[in-house]
């Protein structure tokens, strides 16, 4: 398992899983603007790769783009489909290369999300991660139910609310929480529940005002990604905010993760993250003057 930082990684990560290809590509694509992923996708299909690509039915202000890009994938010789209307917004972020390697993101293909915005992206060849991501991917590529499976895929609005609750219920010393916007009412409950059992979060992103949790604005730039470190141990990353939206309006796709390496990683990018924020500077100040 390999996790994939933005901005420091940039499109290499991306580019690299594309050009292993040998003989499928699975990718659902909600934003793309980045001419070089679009070539790799296509040189994928040149050297007799079978690439499918699932875009999103809409999307805020860019609907245009996406059929300019479907007609464009169609001409390279893609196989496209689009996501059903169902739903207020199709927003997962994954690719599957040769139905072994699974690639899920907090990330569009855009310049601004890969190359200005902090983000994470997950690589893993788990069998059974990636054959329930090939289970979803495939009945919403054909408009089919998706009937929930593997607990560590998580998935809105099928499986997003039960299984990250727990996650965050789950929680015994410390949460590191990236997120745009923590909104929704029975998540929020459950981590004022864990602060008052003595739990530490810290949450770098937005918090709805009325429930007096603090928060800290990511100082790097743009924040485009949802993820959760619980105790060091597990780890969180996905398109899903803890709002009701994206929750159970949306599709959204994240994974749990156990890996130490990857988990390691995720935390030390938030203490860095963290560390640039005035809290976290007066919490440094604070350290200082106990050791001395």
């Amino acid at each position: 398992m390999k996790l994939i930082v933005q901005p420091e990684d940039g499109i290499g990560p991306i580019l690299a899983g594309i050009k292993q290809a040998r003989k499928s590509i699975d990718v659902l694509i909600f934003r793309l603007d980045c001419s070089e992923i679009a070539r790799a996708l296509e040189a994928a299909v040149a050297r007799g790769v079978n690439v499918r690509a699932l875009t999103a039915h809409t999307n805020r202000g860019g609907e245009k783009h996406l059929r300019r890009l479907e007609l464009h994938l169609l001409e390279a010789g893609v196989t496209v489909s689009r996501t059903a209307d169902d739903l207020i917004r199709y927003h997962g972020k994954l690719m599957i290369v040769d139905g072994r390697v699974l690639h899920v993101y907090g990330f569009n293909f855009t310049r601004q999300d890969i190359g200005r915005s902090r983000s994470f992206g997950i690589v893993t060849r788990n069998g059974r991660l990636v054959q329930e991501a090939q289970r979803l991917f495939e009945a919403d590529f054909n408009r089919q139910p998706y009937v929930a499976g593997h607990p560590r895929l998580v998935v809105s609005p099928e499986s997003s609310r039960e299984r990250l609750a727990k996650f965050v219920a789950g929680a015994r010393r410390r949460l590191l929480i990236y997120d745009p916007k923590v909104s929704d009412d029975a998540m929020l409950r459950i981590l004022t529940e864990r602060i008052e059992a003595g739990v530490e979060v810290r949450i770098i992103g937005k918090v709805e005002s009325k429930w007096g949790l603090k928060s800290e604005k990511y100082q790097g730039g743009r924040l485009h990604v949802r993820a959760i470190v619980c105790d060091g141990r597990r780890a969180f990353m996905g398109s899903q905010s803890l709002r009701k939206l994206e929750l159970e309006k949306r599709r959204e796709v994240g994974v749990i993760v156990d890996d130490e390496k990857v988990v390691a990683q995720m935390a030390a990018t938030f203490e860095r993250d963290w560390a640039a924020t005035p809290w976290g500077k007066k919490d440094a100040k604070k350290s200082e003057r106990e050791v001395a």
